[in-house]
This record gives structure tokens, C-alpha cells and sequence, in this order.
């Protein structure tokens, strides 16, 4: 009975020994068997392998040997050429008698046969036979002579010579002598033949390891094919045949000729070969053309499918070189036409889920209604279709609801080529009630046109371009709506060209709830879009449309929204009395409608403060009070009920004084910049935002120069998430340090150096050049403490006014100052002061060391007193007053006549 051993591909029968019948004892029969001859004929070949490396090691070292010799006396003739000692020897009297011994000296020790010295002309100076000294040398002299190293073998005094000629050169670069050193080729033949044993050894041990080796190979060659003789490979034979014509896969084997030799009952079946294909050409045997074109080519195939009639074959392919005959084919064949369908669907749908994957993680990465577009469109090519086009109603992209009826704007274009002829990006399309896109548009159902060939209401919008987009290749088409909340935003159209097969219902079905998905995220984009235009409206109207005029400084200012939404910033400019003017620049936290009211009430709550003529420091600190109130009123718009922070910087700059005072609750800091363009940043105090309340406001003032630069900003110009806000800053300095530029200069030169594309924040920016008025324009008197000084004042005034060309405005004036001055006579304190400002109106200062409030009273007709500020009110166009360390400032202001209004 007969054992077997199995494979994936059948079965090996293993004979099983007899007792009592020996088995392969004999050599005979050992080396008579396949195994045995294999053995041999290793054992042969590695034979033969030994004898040629032995002669090619024999050879090579005798090479490597002479080539030895060679470089030794080259060494040993160049070493001795340079030796200290030698050129002194070569010019004594008697140059043998010192050369002589030291060269049999030296060539013992250096391995050589003799170290010749001789002169320019061959003559010996020494030789191991002495009694060859004084003749001539044999060999060739004339390289070295040359200045060079020469090697030779010739038949010299000690027999046939291996020699090397090097010059020896005077310091001069001269050749005055030559020496020769080498060996005789009878001790280079012993030294191979000393070396010759160790090679004969070492092949004999790598003759013996091959041998070993093929033995052990053959060993476990007959322990794998277990001797087997004709009967068991007869009956192998017939075990394979029967497993490859029962497996369930098709086994084809071409010759390099495309000859068909061995095709198994599957493959005929799967091929439908006739019983006597084998043996035929390939091409003859009535097989598809495609399998038999790639039996033919020999190439490789790796799963490749093939159409074989209604099946789907799996083909593998090798080439094979079978017993060294030309090359063939062995290919396996497998039917996998209901695998493939069920793997096709499983694929669809894998594709569809992740575009729908993709689409959720893709579109509606920002609030912006034509990025949104556009990430549709891109999503969509090529996973579903080939072009995508996104025409929304006109009012969608200003944040509004579409009627019924608007005109499509192209806002988006998709599409594996750029020279397509659809509508170009930007185009205002009104579509015809045929097309599909208008019936989809009014009725928000999606629209399907198979072939765009027989459409005639799509061709009916534009002829000429619908006939251009037929004959581009563009053959198939979905007009799906975008649809949100009931309300119909626009149409996505969905083209295919490249592919040969027209969109079906279930591309209808996939970019439904492609689009349905993106409506969503275009339906906010929206109505972000809206409140973003409302804030903004909101907003620029809460900011200074147009700045007041004013002498104290030129001004140049920036404003620009955050792109995610409009912020708390503002600026203002505020002319105060007495010709100054007050500068101001805040930020509330926070983005949206409610930081944008913030920001104008707290701007009109600083220009309510203002009209108070306020100090920086106080003005803060009331605006901290109101913010504080504005917190405890919870207001239900903000996002936490409340205000989430704001700050603010006020400044005051007198242009008679040159004096600015400062005061910021936890703004950025200003900066300063000379009239010759050094800029510094301000120390000043930074003080708690806005709303914390409990903590003093600090002022600072600076005298500042004639075209000195105050620059104002919030912290959306300097600050960013890719850099450090003192990098913003740094720059901020750089932009401005340029000397006498103009305000509007300035400004460009900040807005190149830091306005990013997209900002993530408000940005204003507020730059203030000064300006003073002369001293032909102010004139001021010290009053004495005494009611008589009233009537001198009153010539001074008049005096002033008529060298002002002011005459028409003398009474008035002379009538507000008598008032005011005796005012302050009687209820004020010494020192008292008159100043007159002549600026765009004439402005009449009374300034006493009391703080006592004065107040408008309305006199009784009864009443003696009490008519003095009642008349000046009445006098002036304006007037109030303001405090000062040392007291107070009663003020009041006149419109100048037309013909003194121009300043000089």
C-alpha cells in the first residue's frame, strides 16, 4: 500500500517499503538512480570548477607576485634615491667606498636582490659583486634619466633581473645620479612556488566542502523524490492528470510557438475549446480573440478580466521555459462573473458613500455662500460627474431670499478640462420655462435628461451654445435645485461627457441628496451673509462718515470689517474748545450685531463725555461706570448676557501748548513718531479694560513737536495666529519710521507692511500729524484781582480784534469778556488769565485758580444781578467750561465773519 503526501494542487504518492525486501542497498542501484547521476554530475562539475580556479589562482599569484616585485623596487630604489647622505657620497673623491657598503647594507633588510648605484652614465658606483663596479650598468637608463621611474625585466649579472630606475635629483630639480634596485626572477619564482601549497590546500579544502555539499544536496533530492521509479511515477502522473481536470479552475500551457500543449476540462469548458485542441495554434481553436491575443503575447497578467462571451474571466499568466525549450505560457483561469457583479454594485456603493462622506467633511467649510459653490462643484468631479456648474438666484449672493423668478447667477464651475463651452463663471443666465433647470428652479424637484441630444426645451435657451456643448461630448445631464427650509436657492447642474453611459436614477438619487445636503450649508452661508451686511451697515453707520474740520492735526484713518464677522471696532476725531481736538480709538470683544451696538453706544457715550471737556483719566473712568451698568442690565443680545470687554484710548492735543494727554483702559499702546521719522512706542499706563471697575485711570502727557505723528490702532492690525503680536508690532514701527510723510502716507506704508488678506479681526487704524496755532494767532493778558482791570481788558480786546480784522465782532467780545472777567473777580480766585483763540471761530478764555461751578440763572425783572451768563449764552455761539489742576477755564466761542473765516 502506497502512502501519499498532498499539495494544493493533488496528491504525491510515497511507495512504502516491503518488509524484508531491502530497498536501495546497493551502490549501484544508488548511484543508477536519478539522484545518483545528479550527484555525480555535481561532483563532476565541481571538480572541474576546482581545476580552473586552481590554475586561475596559480596564475593570478604569480601576477600579484611580479607586480610585488616590481612595486618593491620601485620602493626600495626611491627610498635609497632619497636617503640623507646620498648626494654628499655621490660628490666625494671616492664615492664607492661610501656607497658601497651602505647599499649591501640596505638591501638585505629592504627584501631586495641588489641596490645599484651608478652615475648619469651607467658607470656602478656599487653592485653585490664588487668586481662589477666601474662598468657599465645593464638596462635602460634613458626614462630615468627623463626624471622618471622605470621598471624592466632584462638578463643582468645575477641572471634574469626584475629592476626599477629611479633618477636622484639635485635640489636644482637636475638628475645627477640613478639607482637601481630589484630582484632576480628565480627567488620571485620561489616565492610562488612557497605559496603554492597553501593554494593547493585551500582548493583542496573548498573541493572537499563542494563536495560535501552536492552530496547533502542529492541526499535531500532523493529524500524528496523518494527514489521513485517508473511504476510510482506512472502513478503520480495519473493522480496529477485527475486533480487537474476535477479542480474548478481553468489551466492553460502554451509553447513559444502558440501551440495550445495542455488545456484541463475547465478551461475548455470556460473557453469552449474543441476535445482535439491541444496541439493546435492557439488562434485556431475558436476561442475569444482577446484571450487568445494575450496567450500569444507571453506577457504577464495578474488578475486581469477578461470578456469571454457573457462571463468575466479572471486570467493569470507566467512565462515558463519548460526542459530549456523556447518559452511558453502557463495561465490559470477562473469565472468570476457573479463575483464581479456583486463586487461592481459593492464598489458603487462604496464610491457613492464616500462622496456623500466627503461632501459632509468638504462643503460648508465657510460661511461664504460662493466658496460653499465651489466646494459643491468640486466634490461632485469626476466621482459623479464630469463638468458641475452652480447657478444660484442673484439675491442669494447679497444674503437675501430669492422670488420667484430671479435670474441665476453662475457661481461656480467644476470639470476635468478648462475649455469647456458652458456658461463662464460670473454669467447672468434667465432660463426659459423648457429647460430643465427652470422647471427644477420652480417646481424644487430634481430634473433628468438623458441624452442632451433630444431635448428640445434645453436647446431652445441658447442654440448656438446648446449645439457647442453637444458637440464638445457633453451628452448627459442633472438640473437638481438647491432646496432649504421650502425655499429654492438655485440649481446645481450635474454634466457627464467622458463617460460613454448617460446618468440614471440612481445618479438622480445620489446627487439629490448630494445637493440636499449642500443646501443646508448654503442656506447659512446665507443667512450669515445677511447679518454680516447688516452688522457692517449697522456699523459704518456707527462710525464717523466724514471727520469734523478742525486745526489742531491732519488725519488720515483706515477701517476694515473681520472676514467671519463685523467686530467693536471704532475711531473718532472730536474737536474740543479752545481749538484742541480729542482722538479716540476702542474695541469692544466680540463679533456680530450686538458688539457693533456696543460699539455706538459707547461711541456716543465718549462724545457725550467729551462735551463735558473731561481729562482723559475721568473720561475713562465715567466710561467704565456706563459699561459696568450696561453689564448689570444683562443684556439679552449679547451672547452671554452681557458685554464680554471692551477698551478704549483717549487723547487730547492742544496745538497752542503742543501738550498731549492720554489715557487708555487696556488698548494697545500708541505710537509716536518724530518729524524725523524715529518712532517710539508710548509708556503709557495701560490701565483695566473697560467694565472691571475699582481701578484708577492714568494720564500721561507729551510735548509733542510740529508734524510729530500720533498713531492710533487697534489689535487686529498687529495681531495674528501665525505670529507674535511683538513681531506686529515691530513691524508696525518699521512701516512708520520714515521721516516728513504725510498722514495718507503713512497709512499705505502700514496697511502694505500688515494688512492680511483675510482678517480675522476688526482693524482700525487712526494717524494724527500736529499742527499749532502761531503766536500771531492767540493773545493772552494776566488780569489783576481788581473790577477797575475790566476796562483796560476791554481796550487790550479791542485792539487785538482790529489787528485781526475782527472789528465787526468787538462789542460782542468786549460784552463776554467784561462778564466773564468780573465773574471771576467776584466769585472766583487769583491768579486770573484772558486768553482769545483766533482759529475757525473766536474763541474767549477766562481762566481763575477757583473750582467753583458757574451756572446759567434766569433773573427775575426784579433781579439787579444774575444776567451775566445769561448774556453770553445768548452773545456766543457756544460756551462752557472746563477744570484744570490749578482751577477752571470759562469758555465761549463766536462764528467768525465770512470775510475773517480764512485762516493765514
Amino acid at each position: 500500500m502506497a502512502a501519499g503526501r498532498c499539495y494544493n494542487w493533488g496528491c504525491e504518492p510515497v511507495s512504502t517499503p516491503v518488509p524484508g525486501v531491502p530497498v536501495r542497498s546497493k551502490l549501484g542501484r544508488r548511484f543508477g538512480s536519478v539522484a545518483g547521476q545528479v550527484f555525480v554530475l555535481q561532483v563532476a562539475i565541481v571538480v572541474l570548477l576546482a581545476a580552473g580556479a586552481l590554475l586561475s589562482l596559480i596564475l593570478q599569484s604569480r601576477y600579484d607576485i611580479d607586480r610585488e616585485a616590481r612595486n618593491r623596487s620601485v620602493s626600495v630604489a626611491q627610498t635609497f634615491a632619497r636617503s640623507p647622505g646620498l648626494q654628499e657620497a655621490l660628490r666625494s673623491p671616492d664615492p664607492s667606498a661610501v656607497l658601497q657598503p651602505l647599499a649591501e647594507g640596505t638591501r638585505g633588510p629592504a627584501g631586495v636582490d641588489f641596490i645599484v648605484v651608478m652615475d648619469t652614465r651607467g658607470i656602478r658606483y656599487s653592485h653585490p659583486q664588487p668586481d662589477r663596479i666601474g662598468e657599465r650598468f645593464v638596462g635602460t637608463i634613458e626614462p630615468s634619466l627623463a626624471g622618471q621611474v622605470h621598471t624592466e625585466s632584462v638578463q643582468g649579472p645575477l641572471g634574469k633581473e626584475i629592476q626599477a630606475i629611479v633618477p636622484v635629483t639635485s635640489p636644482e630639480g637636475d638628475v645627477i645620479a640613478l639607482v637601481s634596485a630589484g630582484l632576480t626572477v628565480e627567488n620571485v619564482t620561489g616565492i610562488a612556488e612557497r605559496q603554492l601549497p597553501v593554494i593547493l590546500l585551500a582548493i583542496t579544502g573548498a573541493l572537499a566542502l563542494a563536495t560535501v555539499g552536492t552530496a547533502l544536496i542529492s541526499r535531500r533530492l532523493r529524500r524528496q523524490t523518494h527514489g521513485l521509479g517508473t511504476h510510482e511515477m506512472t502513478r503520480m502522473y495519473e493522480h496529477h492528470d485527475a486533480v487537474l481536470h476535477a479542480v474548478r479552475e481553468g489551466v492553460l500551457i502554451t509553447d513559444g510557438e502558440g501551440r495550445l500543449l495542455l488545456a484541463n476540462d475547465e478551461a475548455g469548458r470556460l473557453l469552449g475549446l474543441p476535445d482535439d485542441a491541444e496541439g493546435r495554434p492557439v488562434d485556431k481553436v475558436g476561442m475569444d480573440h482577446r484571450m487568445a491575443e494575450l496567450l500569444l503575447s507571453g506577457r504577464v497578467a495578474t488578475d486581469e478580466v477578461l470578456e469571454a462571451g457573457d462571463r468575466l474571466l479572471v486570467v493569470n499568466q507566467r512565462p515558463t521555459r519548460p526542459q530549456g525549450r523556447p518559452q511558453g505560457s502557463a495561465v490559470t483561469i477562473r469565472d468570476s462573473t457573479e463575483m464581479q457583479l456583486l463586487s461592481s454594485r459593492a464598489e458603487t456603493a462604496r464610491r457613492r458613500l464616500k462622496l456623500l462622506y466627503d461632501a459632509g467633511g468638504d462643503i460648508g467649510t465657510t460661511l461664504d455662500v460662493v466658496r460653499t459653490a465651489e466646494e459643491l462643484a468640486d466634490v461632485a468631479v469626476p466621482q459623479l460627474a464630469d463638468f458641475v456648474t452652480v447657478d444660484l438666484a442673484d439675491p442669494v449672493l447679497k444674503g437675501d431670499e430669492p422670488g420667484p423668478g430671479a435670474d441665476m447667477r453662475r457661481t461656480a464651475v467644476s470639470g476635468i478640462r478648462s475649455d469647456h463651452p458652458l456658461y463662464p463663471l460670473g454669467s447672468l443666465i434667465d432660463f426659459l420655462p423648457s429647460t430643465p433647470q427652470a422647471r427644477g428652479y420652480g417646481t424644487g424637484a430634481a430634473e433628468l435628461v438623458p441624452d442632451l441630444h433630444d431635448a428640445p426645451g434645453w436647446h431652445a435657451q441658447d442654440p448656438p451654445r446648446t449645439s457647442a456643448i453637444v458637440g464638445y461630448g457633453i451628452h448627459s445631464l442633472i438640473a437638481a435645485p438647491l432646496k432649504a427650509r421650502g425655499v429654492v436657492l438655485g440649481v446645481v447642474n450635474f454634466w457627464r461627457s467622458q463617460k460613454p453611459e448617460p446618468f440614471d436614477e440612481e445618479d438622480l438619487s445620489l446627487a439629490e441628496e448630494l445637493v440636499g445636503r449642500a443646501a443646508v450649508a448654503m442656506d447659512n452661508a446665507r443667512r450669515y451673509t445677511h447679518e454680516h451686511n447688516l452688522a457692517v451697515t449697522l456699523q459704518r453707520s456707527l462710525l464717523p462718515q466724514d471727520l469734523p474740520e478742525q486745526s489742531a492735526v491732519d488725519v488720515a484713518h483706515f477701517y476694515q470689517p473681520a472676514q467671519s464677522g463685523v467686530g467693536g471696532d471704532w475711531f473718532d476725531v472730536i474737536p474740543l474748545p479752545g481749538s484742541r481736538v480729542g482722538l479716540v480709538v476702542g474695541d469692544v470683544v466680540g463679533h456680530g450685531l450686538h458688539a457693533a451696538a456696543t460699539m455706538g453706544r459707547l461711541r456716543t457715550a465718549v462724545h457725550n463725555f467729551s462735551s463735558l471737556d473731561l481729562p482723559p483719566d475721568e473720561l475713562l473712568a465715567r466710561l467704565d461706570t456706563l459699561v459696568q451698568r450696561m453689564d448689570q442690565e444683562g443684556d439679552s443680545a449679547a451672547p452671554n448676557g452681557g458685554i464680554l470687554g471692551a477698551t478704549c484710548l483717549y487723547a487730547v492735543y492742544d496745538p497752542i501748548s503742543q501738550n498731549c494727554t492720554m489715557a487708555r483702559a487696556g488698548h494697545m499702546p500708541p505710537f509716536v513718531v518724530a518729524p524725523d521719522g524715529s518712532t517710539t512706542i508710548s509708556e503709557l499706563p495701560a490701565g483695566p479694560p473697560l467694565g472691571l471697575g475699582g481701578m484708577p485711570f492714568e494720564t500721561m502727557e507729551l510735548r509733542l513737536a510740529e508734524g510729530s505723528q500720533l498713531v492710533l490702532y487697534t489689535d487686529g492690525l498687529v495681531e495674528e495666529r501665525s505670529r507674535d503680536i511683538a513681531v506686529g508690532m515691530e513691524k508696525l514701527r518699521t512701516a512708520l519710521s520714515h521721516p516728513a510723510r504725510d498722514p495718507h502716507a503713512s497709512r499705505r506704508a502700514v496697511l502694505e507692511a500688515l494688512l492680511p488678506s483675510c482678517p480675522s479681526d476688526d482693524i482700525a487704524l487712526l494717524i494724527a500729524r500736529t499742527r499749532t496755532l502761531g503766536a500771531g494767532r492767540v493773545a493772552q493778558w494776566d488780569v489783576p484781582f481788581d473790577p477797575s482791570a475790566v476796562g483796560a481788558l476791554r481796550s487790550l480786546t479791542a485792539e487785538q480784534l482790529e489787528e485781526w480784522d475782527l472789528q465787526e465782532l468787538a462789542f460782542t467780545t468786549e460784552l463776554i469778556l467784561s462778564e466773564l472777567i468780573t465773574n471771576a473777580i467776584r466769585y472766583g480766585a487769583a491768579p486770573v488769565r484772558v486768553r482769545l483763540v483766533r482759529d475757525r471761530t473766536l474763541t474767549c478764555e477766562v481762566w481763575d485758580a477757583s473750582s467753583t461751578a458757574p451756572h446759567l440763572r434766569y433773573a427775575a425783572t426784579t433781579d439787579e444781578g444774575g444776567r451775566g451768563l445769561f448774556l453770553v449764552a445768548q452773545l456766543s455761539e457756544v460756551w462752557g467750561t472746563r477744570y484744570t489742576p490749578a482751577g477752571k477755564v470759562i469758555w465761549a466761542e463766536q462764528v467768525l465773519p465770512a470775510a475773517g473765516s480764512t485762516l493765514v
